[in-house]
């Protein structure tokens, strides 16, 4: 997806694209061959093109979205086999260096920003998505915590952004489970706010960011003052947390059978350990 309009590609970075439509401004995960998997560059990309759109008074709000046919499938998980096998995967180095500032620096945005979902938003990526104060989907999207097939478990605040927005019976379902959630099912959970036909969902999200981008931005900022207050103010903590254990998880077994199964392209074998 990309925005319509007069929209231009104000900076075009190795793995993300950064568009500018006044002070409406669209960060684009640009991986579609890979259906926008976090690599070292996407997400060095994306902490960046955060940073910038952050700082830049001009800005007033953001959507995030994917290029191609999904927002993001989550971790490239061939880049993360390819580390696993020379001895230098290291999880909560990930997380805590790249992952964590982009979640933490949607949240404390002084600006709305949006997610517009088109097709999987699965592992990271649905944790990307769920770190936005609006989410909206195409009818084709769906959400997956897709760690729990690897052998891992939520990470990027999906452990908290999930449960915030759809209680524990719906958020250990889905952590435990790891099953697709189709964007109609996930807007009846409370997950996300709207549904789009496919047709309709490029035009749709534009006006909303338009809407946004010609709001009261200090409302907005002060609205996600409160909600982060009331929220996320552990936000920080459960991030450390989720690192922490990521880290547990990636020295077991049953992650290195969820790789090598991954790699094989066959059913997982897990056994426990």
């Amino acid at each position: 997806m990309t925005a319509v309009g007069d929209d231009k590609l104000y900076h075009q970075y190795e793995a993300i694209n950064l568009h500018r439509r006044g002070p409406a401004a669209t960060i684009e995960l640009n991986r579609p061959d890979r259906m926008n998997a976090w690599s070292d560059r996407l997400s060095l990309d994306l902490l960046t093109a955060i940073g910038e759109v952050a700082g830049d008074p001009q800005v007033r709000a953001v959507l995030i979205t994917g290029a191609g046919r999904a927002f993001s499938s989550g971790a490239d998980l061939k880049e993360g086999a390819s580390r696993a096998g020379d001895g230098k995967f290291d999880p909560y180095q990930v997380l805590t260096e790249r992952y964590h500032p982009i979640i933490t620096g949607i949240r404390f945005m002084p600006k709305p920003v949006v997610a517009a979902v088109n097709g999987a938003a699965a592992g990271i990526g649905a944790s990307l998505a769920l770190a936005c104060d609006l989410v909206v989907a195409a009818e084709s999207a769906y959400f997956s915590l897709a760690f729990v097939n690897i052998g891992l478990v939520p990470d990027g605040g999906s452990s908290l952004l999930v449960p915030s927005r759809i209680g524990f019976a719906r958020a250990a379902e889905l952590a435990m489970l790891g099953e697709r959630l189709p964007a109609r099912d996930a807007l009846d959970w409370g997950l996300i706010n709207r549904v789009w036909p496919d047709e309709e969902f490029t035009a749709n999200a534009d006006a909303l960011l338009g809407r946004l981008a010609a709001g009261p931005t200090r409302s907005y900022a002060g609205t996600k003052r409160q909600l982060n207050r009331w929220l996320y103010t552990q936000m920080e903590e459960q991030l450390e947390f989720e690192a922490g254990i990521q880290r547990e998880m990636a020295g077991s077994a049953d992650f290195a059978e969820g790789l090598a199964s991954f790699t094989e392209k066959r059913s997982p074998h897990f056994t426990g350990a």
